[in-house]
């Protein structure tokens, strides 16, 4: 099969990237490198099958060529982390909603599969944990940018299940809950990468808000075989999933894990949501999947526990730090 990848430059598309040209398939990527790095992708140059483009999803005449090349698409492309999100309301929600758009359109003119990732986000502030995939979902006021992205992405999934309905799009909608491994970047207010840079760098860990919240992390190898698993599926098509571990942990429980693997002493720096991001921001206590729907259809379970997690994100960031294992 040939794919087409959007955000394939990413954490997540570029690990897609990897095993499905492991398993002999081609691979096309675009991604404006707004929040993706070439680094991620620049040992698959050269590979046999893999192609890529420096360019925004918005560029439709070339959308629509990649995909009138593509078997199916992996569409990834969207705006990555809170601070973003906070920060930068227009970008978050344009980004979403008219890539995607672009996507579904002209996927629909082929009649082309296509993955559309959503997220654990679109729960919004929910408190009726484990989610389930039919469930109501419960957002704040849109006074608060905050929940620009996560209305987005609901969008998102309203347009990709119209598709469905009205054209026979064949499409998949997977909602991540916090994938992380290798290659995952801080920058964005990701907490696993944040936390194993500043306790190797022996700095303080900053711990948002009271530490008490708690959240489920799945490994970025996991995720990539149960995506390429749903877009294999016939079963999954019009169907929406909710794709990650539901091995619960706090935060603060998170924090000593990582000093535990780090063998850093680091203290921990506690600092108000209205500090870290913006006055009034919300954050969830408890985010936690269902997975059953995922289990029955595509007989998934997570493969890496949380403390192999963490090792695998310590020694990438050892080695992109330059940090010696001994020192």
């Amino acid at each position: 099969m040939k794919y087409l990848i959007t955000g394939g430059c990413g954490f997540v598309g570029s690990h897609l990237a990897d095993l499905l040209l492991g398993l002999g398939h081609s691979v096309m990527v675009i991604d404006d490198l707004s929040t993706g790095a070439v680094q991620n992708i620049l040992h698959l140059k050269g590979k046999q099958g893999f192609e890529y483009v420096i360019d925004s999803v918005l560029n439709e005449p070339l959308v629509a060529e990649l995909i009138d090349q593509a078997d199916g698409i992996f569409h990834l492309a969207a705006v990555v982390g809170v601070r973003i999100v906070v920060e930068e309301p227009i970008r978050t929600i344009t980004t979403n909603i008219d890539c995607t758009n672009v996507v579904l359109k002209h996927a629909s003119k082929k009649g082309k599969r296509v993955l559309l990732a959503s997220t654990s986000e679109v729960y919004g502030k929910s408190d009726k944990v484990p989610y389930r995939e039919d469930q109501d979902l419960l957002y704040g006021p849109t006074t608060k940018s905050r929940w620009s992205y996560a209305y987005s992405k609901a969008v998102d999934e309203f347009l990709a299940l119209a598709h469905y309905q009205t054209r026979a799009l064949p499409v998949v909608i997977v909602r991540l809950f916090n994938t992380v491994g290798p290659r995952q970047t801080g920058n964005y207010g990701m907490v696993i990468p944040r936390f194993v840079q500043q306790a190797l760098m022996g700095e303080s860990i900053t711990v948002h808000g009271d530490g008490k919240q708690s959240r489920c992390f799945c490994h970025v190898a996991d995720v990539a075989k149960a995506l390429l698993r749903l877009m294999e599926t016939p079963a999954a098509t019009g169907e929406i999933f909710n794709l990650g571990s539901n091995q619960e942990i706090t935060i603060l429980e998170l924090a000593e894990l990582v000093r535990k693997v780090t063998g850093s002493t680091a203290s921990m720096t506690f600092v108000p949501y209205d500090q870290a991001y913006a006055v009034g921001f919300e954050d969830m206590q408890r985010r936690i999947p269902d997975l059953a729907k995922i289990r029955r259809v595509i007989g998934f379970q997570p493969t890496h526990n949380l403390e192999k997690i963490v090792a695998d994100v310590v020694a990438y960031t050892r080695t992109r730090l330059g940090i010696n294992r001994n020192a």
